[in-house]
């Protein structure tokens, strides 16, 4: 059996999916969410095979239900009721394994990490590393324990797959023995899909994944781009934290530390005022007062000068990293786009491609635009840099990773 159930836990909910690895078929998903509040909500979706196209699954039905949830716990349940009310089966689709996405491994996890008190712990230790996501991702760890105890349960991390960074790459010029005593440096993010995007990549081209130069543009509401050599993450924007790098929907990426050193002399903001700022208030939202690359198209064919100017501001962005990443790499045999706006604005992946015909970047302006969903070039036949948009599946990955651990 290869039925791998999946859990991507926060702090008030938790999204989950039945796979099956081996067929990379989606039996059933769902989310609960408002937990602890008075009411909660879960939803449920059932998936069938698909018969008609080349998608592995097609929905099926869904249902939903409010009810009191005040743990992630009782959360745990809610999804059990659902399953055993509206199927499938978790007798006759047992999980061999449970697999946990988990932000922040730190310098320690480099791997699929099978759950032990040991991780557990660790886990909690590097919430000070990301005290949005752990403690979150460390409840759900807790629950499914209890929910499932008889299988083993896998961590996932995020970080995991930037391990492979060089010293040069992840440190910071800062004073070191400061950088060493609050283990601050380059994490990198995204590095479940980035790794997936990957190699999916190299199999699509039917070409091995350690000769190949990539660059991965992971671009959604949270941004980032990867170098990849042979496999192996070799620099990566975003840093100690998902902050830095590209422009996003609400994060402002890059930006001189001194600007806040000004806004706390001259505004009196808070360190707190100063994280809400960047993280909550910039990017495409700060600049044009929409986080969303759609509003900011349509706002763009109004003439707003503003959305005008902030998609200017995110492809430039883009470009300076596509650049820098060639250099890195000395030149690149594949760039590929995945995730919300990567995957579905051609538009972002002309503007941000349009000036590396120096390095054999050419992109076929049909094929880019062209409606076609799933795995596809986008460069032409003549272009020496192979351009794609590959559709993203984080839950996939966490369940072949997951599987890979269960089976030794």
């Amino acid at each position: 059996m290869s039925v791998v159930l999946v859990v991507n836990s926060g702090s008030s909910s938790f999204k989950y999916q039945l796979l099956d690895a081996d067929a990379e078929r989606v039996l059933a998903a769902g989310l609960v969410e408002r937990i602890g509040a008075d009411v909660g909500q879960a939803r449920h979706t059932v998936y069938a095979a698909r018969t008609d196209g080349p998608a592995a699954t097609m929905q099926s039905a869904t249902s939903a239900r409010e009810l009191p949830i005040p743990d992630h716990t009782a959360g745990f349940q809610v999804m059990l009721d659902a399953f055993a009310a509206d199927g499938p089966s978790l007798a006759e689709n047992p999980p061999v394994a449970v697999g946990h996405r988990v932000v922040h491994g730190g310098a320690r996890f480099f791997a699929p990490t099978l759950v032990t008190p040991q991780v557990r712990a660790d886990i909690e230790d590097l919430a000070v590393l990301a005290p949005l996501h752990n403690p979150a991702n460390l409840a759900g760890i807790v629950a499914a324990q209890s929910a499932f105890g008889d299988v083993p349960h896998v961590a996932v991390f995020d970080t995991a797959f930037h391990q492979t960074l060089s010293p040069a790459a992840y440190t910071y010029a800062i004073d070191r023995d400061l950088a060493a005593k609050h283990r601050i440096r380059r994490y990198g993010f995204h590095g479940t899909s980035h790794k997936f995007v990957s190699e999916e990549a190299a199999r699509f081209l039917g070409r091995p994944l350690e000769d190949l130069r990539q660059i991965v543009f992971h671009l959604g509401n949270g941004a980032s781009v990867t170098a990849i050599d042979g496999g192996r993450s070799v620099e990566t924007s975003m840093g100690f934290t998902p902050l830095e790098g590209l422009v996003m929907g609400t994060r402002s990426g890059d930006l001189d530390p001194a600007v806040l050193f000004q806004l706390a002399r001259r505004e009196g903001m808070s360190v707190d005022d100063l994280d809400d700022l960047l993280n909550k208030r910039s990017g495409m939202l700060g600049l044009a007062g929409a986080s969303d690359q759609r509003d900011i198209k349509d706002a763009m064919e109004r003439g707003d000068e503003a959305a005008i100017l902030a998609f200017e501001v995110y492809v430039h962005r883009l470009r300076s990293y596509a650049g820098a990443y060639l250099a890195q790499l000395g030149g690149a045999d594949v760039i590929s786009f995945t995730a919300g706006v990567g995957e579905n604005a051609p538009l972002v992946r002309a503007r941000a491609l349009e000036t590396l015909g120096f390095a054999g970047v050419e992109i076929d302006p049909e094929r880019n635009t062209a409606p076609e969903r799933g795995i596809r070039r986008i460069s032409t036949d003549a272009s020496r840099v192979a351009v794609l948009v590959v559709p993203t599946d984080e839950e996939l990955e966490i369940a072949r990773q997951t599987l890979s651990v269960a089976r030794g």
